[in-house]
């Protein structure tokens, strides 16, 4: 619950809704322009070289979507202003949930692949800020790390999957692929792409066993909830799977995948939702139950399937927004949200109490709104596939009992006998019931006339998903039929279940204990295996010593650059000698004896002579070789470096074997061996005529461009100037190590 009082800045929220205000007009206003076919669009390249533009389009899934974004947005953020006043990271907040307004609007309008994936990335670091918004509280923190982990696994997936199907359609532009269902159902990598393409959709909207993230991102305050689990980031994986059905739909592998795990996943989130009495826990199980609906709706591919998730969509979005809204109201008042503690508000709160009833009932699917008509599509659409499995419909209808209940828990603090709060419970402020005041009254006007919503919003969702779909008529009364009688039961069921409700508190109680055993426990465990096994590897790498650093990266670059070369590059004839000279085969001589030398000798100071000498024999080659810049380079540099040796190791002891002999006889093999390779190296690239493109390039640029006539000079300073100066950088703070370590000596010697 957030601090303060509910005035003071409680307007900065409404002040900040007039973003999402700005984008809800604009999506109006395409909104006629979507029903009669012309759709929006904006293309930019992007990385044309791959087919890749920063591609936005707006039909009507596409606003349906925003419409919600938007407008949902817009009464959360007034009603954030309120819930959040004086809070201290009230404006921090604000910019978390602005950006990811932003991202989710970038991800349904997309129309690219790629660009939908970096919106929808986006999301994933911009829930993450807000879950985490409260990072003093390592709950909160936990709950973040959780969720971005998961749905961060699944956009990896997703990222390949996307790669995949670009591949196989020829192009990332949505419209392009559209058409192509047939094509990417007949090549070989279709199960591949669907795959990963629902991982990265069921981490993000939650579906089993990837559920267990979104209860636990309850830690985040209430608007946050409100706005991210209602019409935004967990209806992202529905989004992605309605924008895809024509491309991956029609084949057995996604009406099972579909089918299956969203029946699962609406199973156990209802039954959840009855299991715990936390009001917003309650609120998340059943949407995770919603979520799963969704996914079941999408499974079977068929119009009157899809007509129904999206008439279901669209009722979750309003009344979830409205009860998250009602049970951070009742927070904010009352100090709890334990159902088990709360009741008898309804006096004290007697507008509260009316708005929760009408969401309730939108929860429950039984009355004269959207969900009701929702819930007669679902139950008439599963019942009308006579050859679904049995196991479906009693999925759905052990759901409705079980969110039958969970929607009398929801209102169950309004009844009763008054109770003992922490806070005296008072009725909130205009300001404050705005938000759910709004979507409890549009979902029941949608549901009294839903036709008007069918034509608006709905039918041109549904078009843009299934162009040949048939027509879209929805009404609340469709006479005495079987999904009317499985309705009543239902609502009648729950009721019976809600009055025997308190005898399941041992179930309640031992939960946790149950938990240990689910999919969340074998996250952890993952998780604190993961970081056990990088802790024991630091310790292995990272020990503190600069030769089995040394020595690993030599190792390393053997293994890897060392099978690159031999499966690469020809093997090199060095039979041929005729073009090697006297004086090259002299200076070859001097360097290998003064190698050995160093090798071999007991003194630093020879140590030091005979790193001289191997240094001014490569100056001297690359005299012989026309390079005298880097000639005077490396004189210089080995002058610099000899003196500072002499200086810094003359004071030392002689040299003393303290490795044993295997260690040395290892360490000399690991040297012959890397030598030897990058010998061989030299010689097959030398010996491989690559088309000297690079060549040609600075040589031709040289002039025109960079003014210089010395390519090597000219590739440094120009061509290369930011790693130039990126060494130069390193340079200057290496010397700023070293001077503060030589003044602290100093110091020290002096104090």
């Amino acid at each position: 619950m957030a601090g303060g009082s509910s005035h003071g800045s409680s307007w900065r929220g409404w002040a900040i809704s007039l973003i999402p205000l700005g984008f809800l007009i604009w999506f109006l206003a395409l909104l006629p322009g979507a029903l009669r076919g012309e759709i929006w669009s904006l293309s930019v390249p992007w990385i044309p070289q791959l087919g890749v533009f920063f591609s936005l389009r707006a039909d009507g899934l596409a606003l349906l979507f925003a419409i919600l974004i938007s407008g949902i947005g817009m009464l959360i953020f007034g009603y954030g202003g309120h819930y959040l006043a004086g809070h201290r990271y009230f404006v921090r907040c604000y910019v978390y949930l602005v950006a990811f307004m932003i991202s989710m609007l970038g991800l349904v309008l997309a129309g690219d692949l790629i660009t939908m994936f970096v919106f929808w990335e986006l999301t994933s670091i911009t829930s993450y800020l807000l879950i985490g918004l409260d990072h003093e509280r390592e709950a909160a923190r936990k709950a973040a790390l959780q969720a971005l982990l998961v749905t961060g696994g699944g956009g990896l997936a997703l990222m390949v999957g996307f790669l995949m199907l670009g591949r196989v359609g020829g192009s990332f532009d949505l419209v392009t692929l559209a058409p192509l269902g047939d094509v990417v159902l007949a090549d070989p990598l279709y199960l591949p792409i669907l795959l990963l393409i629902l991982a990265g959709a069921f981490t993000k909207s939650a579906q089993f066993p990837f559920h267990f993230w979104l209860p636990n991102a309850m830690e985040a305050p209430t608007p946050i909830s409100a706005y991210l689990h209602s019409a935004t980031m967990v209806k992202a994986g529905v989004y992605l799977l309605a924008r895809l059905t024509s491309v991956l739909s029609g084949s057995v592998e996604w009406t099972v995948l579909l089918t299956s795990f969203g029946a699962v996943t609406m199973l156990l989130g209802a039954v959840m939702a009855f299991l715990v009495s936390d009001l917003k826990k309650i609120l998340a199980y059943s949407t995770i139950s919603a979520l799963g609906t969704m996914v079941l709706l999408l499974g079977p591919g068929t119009p009157a399937a899809v007509n129904a998730a999206i008439v279901f969509l669209l009722a979750h979005a309003l009344y979830k927004a409205a009860l998250f809204m009602i049970a951070g109201i009742i927070d904010h008042q009352t100090g709890t949200r334990d159902v088990t503690i709360l009741s008898g508000l309804r006096r004290a709160m007697p507008v509260t109490a009316a708005v929760a009833a009408v969401a309730a009932i939108s929860l429950a699917g039984f009355g004269p709104v959207l969900s009701f008509i929702a819930k007669e599509m679902l139950l008439e659409t599963v019942l009308a596939a006579g050859n679904a499995s049995i196991l479906v419909p009693v999925a759905i209808i052990s759901a409705a009992i079980l969110t039958a209940t969970a929607c009398i828990l929801a209102i169950r603090p309004f009844y009763g006998l008054r109770c003992v709060t922490p806070i005296a419970p008072t009725e909130a402020s205009p300001g404050f019931l705005a938000g759910p005041v709004v979507l409890a009254s549009i979902g029941l006007l949608f549901g009294i006339v839903p036709q008007f919503a069918g034509t608006i919003l709905i039918a041109p969702a549904v078009a843009a998903i299934m162009p040949q779909s048939e027509a879209l008529h929805l009404a609340l009364w469709h006479g005495l039929n079987v999904p009317l009688l499985l309705s009543v039961v239902s609502v009648t069921l729950g009721v019976v279940l809600f009055v025997t409700w308190e005898r399941f508190s041992t179930f309640r109680t031992r939960l946790p204990q149950a938990a240990r055993f689910g999919p969340a426990a074998l996250w952890d465990n993952t998780v604190e295996a993961t970081v056990s096994f990088a802790g024991w590897q630091s310790r292995i790498l990272q020990n503190g010593y600069l030769r089995i650093y040394l020595l690993m990266i030599l190792m390393a670059t053997l293994l890897f650059v060392g099978f690159s070369f031999l499966d690469g590059l020809p093997l090199v004839s060095i039979a041929d000698l005729n073009d090697v000279r006297l004086h090259e085969v002299v200076v070859a001589a001097v360097i290998l004896v003064a190698t050995l030398f160093v090798i071999r000798t007991d003194s630093r100071l020879g140590a030091v002579a005979g790193l001289g000498v191997v240094g001014y024999s490569v100056a001297f080659m690359y005299t012989v070789f026309s390079a005298p810049d880097l000639a005077m380079t490396q004189f210089a540099i080995e002058t610099l470096t000899v003196v500072l040796f002499v200086l810094v190791l003359y004071h030392l002891p002689r040299f003393s074997a303290l490795s044993p002999a295997r260690t040395r006889l290892r360490d000399a093999l690991v040297a012959i061996a890397v030598g030897a390779m990058m010998t061989m190296l030299v010689l097959g690239v030398t010996a491989t005529n690559a088309g000297g493109r690079a060549t040609s390039f600075y040589a031709e640029r040289s002039v025109i461009e960079a003014h210089g006539r010395n390519v090597v000079n000219v590739i440094l300073v120009d061509f290369r100037g930011l790693d130039t100066l990126g060494e130069i950088t390193v340079l200057a703070i290496a010397g700023l190590g070293v001077y503060g370590l030589l003044k602290l000596r100093v110091e020290r010697s002096g104090s």
